[in-house]
């Protein structure tokens, strides 16, 4: 019996720093803003770009910009920004030439202080401007080779868009915002995207297989 007793002591002090561990809260934080020079398109063109650490247990994580977008209570959203090596094989300089680039966006889960990159297809990181409601994110994509735009709705979870909807043929120099960041509404559902030649597209998302339907349709139903 006491030989029990003594196991059964031991068996919970081995267990009880990995309890511990498991279940110590994540200390997520940002850190001050700066701005720095974004890279454009080409070599010519940079903008000013406000950014910020992203910090968990106090350890620099990633950099991001704009504001953060809550999904729950648990996940968030936010950009990226991120440095990268732009010396040439051929140059012979002493230390690496970094450029800042905008680049997709971060899932962030406050529970265990996981940060995953968000596939978004046809996201195009120098021109797409994404608008966030709930879990769905609405935005204008374009193809690899940039010539053809698209309505898109993602929704987190998903695989597969809930809306990819071709606008036609982007400007043969290259993709442009030749689409505005969408608006959304609730109650129903509805993202409008508004175009570069003024005109604009409704679409809402209904019901639990979430299927959209254009105004016309929902006048019609």
């Amino acid at each position: 019996m006491k030989k029990s007793f003594y196991l059964v002591v031991a068996f919970i002090f081995v267990l009880h720093p990995a309890a511990l561990a498991v279940s110590k809260p994540h200390v997520i934080a940002f850190g001050k803003w700066t701005t720095v020079k974004c890279a454009g398109r080409d070599s010519e063109s940079s903008a000013d770009v406000r950014v910020r650490g992203l910090y968990i247990d106090t350890r620099l994580k990633e950099y991001t910009s704009g504001p953060a977008h809550e999904v729950t209570d648990r996940l968030f959203v936010v950009r990226r920004v991120f440095r990268v090596n732009d010396s040439l094989p051929q140059e012979n300089v002493a230390a690496a030439r970094w450029i800042w680039e905008l680049g997709g966006w971060l899932m962030v889960d406050r529970a265990t202080g996981r940060i995953s990159q968000l596939a978004l297809p046809e996201f195009d990181a120098s021109v797409s401007e994404v608008a966030w409601y709930r879990d769905y994110v609405a935005y204008c994509g374009f193809s690899d080779d940039g010539k053809s735009v698209f309505a898109m709705i993602m929704q987190l979870g998903r695989r597969k868009p809930v809306l990819k909807k071709a606008l036609g043929i982007a400007p043969s120099d290259g993709p442009d915002p030749s689409c505005s960041a969408p608006e959304w509404q609730r109650l129903p559902i509805r993202v409008t995207f508004g175009l570069s030649n003024n005109q604009k597209l409704n679409y809402s998302v209904r019901g639990n297989a979430l299927s959209v339907v254009s105004d016309a349709e929902d006048e019609a139903d």
